[in-house]
């Protein structure tokens, strides 16, 4: 006699598809000229995106279709989306220059995700080698809900980043410099990683007093921060 089907992975891939449906409406909403809503939902998919990760720990319910469906949704949301955001925005300027670099977005996405997928041991990891795609779109969707206006676009001398910004996030996520997890919500891992909690604790009262507007500001110490240390650590080899 079978045993029953295990339904528990049904809710962290609802999860999974609601990042995907976030990813996709925010294409529609680029299409549409409404670049902060869909810098907002790139944002929201990053929620669902975490969340689907959360609930499948917390219920046990880890798999392979669950990677699979969460890399391709993580395609779609932080890497498609945010790069046709970024070109509609300002790249749409370089022609047909301004679509090799956003596609980079892509293409350094899908390579990162697909070398995730295939070093991937169980379903807990310690860290992340390159930079998470999600880290990435929510860069460039925090990026433009600060800087662009939407009467005159981007201005000096914040127009000039865009460029350096995308090359240096698509360098960062094909690279091997390690970034850390998400910590997990228990007592042994604040004991383990109180450095962590902090950070994330200054992160949400800094998102709170500065209703969001923080959000590229940490993302950019994350990304720094990664740099920073694995600069340290080559030259501490070395020593």
């Amino acid at each position: 006699m079978k045993s029953p089907r295990n339904t528990s992975s049904v809710i962290p891939n609802l999860f999974t598809a609601m990042n995907l449906f976030c990813g996709y409406y925010s294409i529609i909403n680029t299409s549409e000229k409404s670049y902060v809503y869909a810098s907002w939902l790139i944002i929201i998919a990053a929620v669902f995106d975490a969340l689907d990760g959360l609930v499948a720990r917390l219920t046990n319910s880890s798999s392979k279709l669950g990677v699979e469906l969460d890399s391709l949704a993580d395609m779609l949301s932080f890497g498609a989306a945010p790069a046709f955001l970024i070109f509609k925005t300002f790249l749409f300027n370089f022609s047909t220059l301004g679509i090799i670099i956003s596609s980079l977005l892509v293409i350094a996405g899908g390579f990162r995700l697909a070398r995730f997928n295939t070093q991937l041991v169980g379903f807990d990891k310690a860290y992340f080698k390159g930079l998470p795609i999600p880290s990435s779109g929510i860069a460039i969707a925090s990026f433009i809900l600060i800087y662009y206006d939407p009467f005159i676009g981007f201005t000096e001398p914040y127009s000039a980043l865009i460029i350096p910004i995308v090359i240096l996030l698509s360098f960062l996520m094909v690279s091997t410099i390690k970034y850390d997890t998400l910590p997990k919500f228990t007592i042994q891992e604040l004991k383990k990683k109180p450095l962590h909690f902090a950070f994330m604790l200054i992160s949400i009262i800094l998102l709170a007093v500065t209703s969001g507007k923080a959000l590229f500001f940490i993302f950019v110490f994350i990304i720094l921060f990664g740099i920073f240390r694995h600069i340290f650590y080559m030259f501490s080899k070395k020593n």
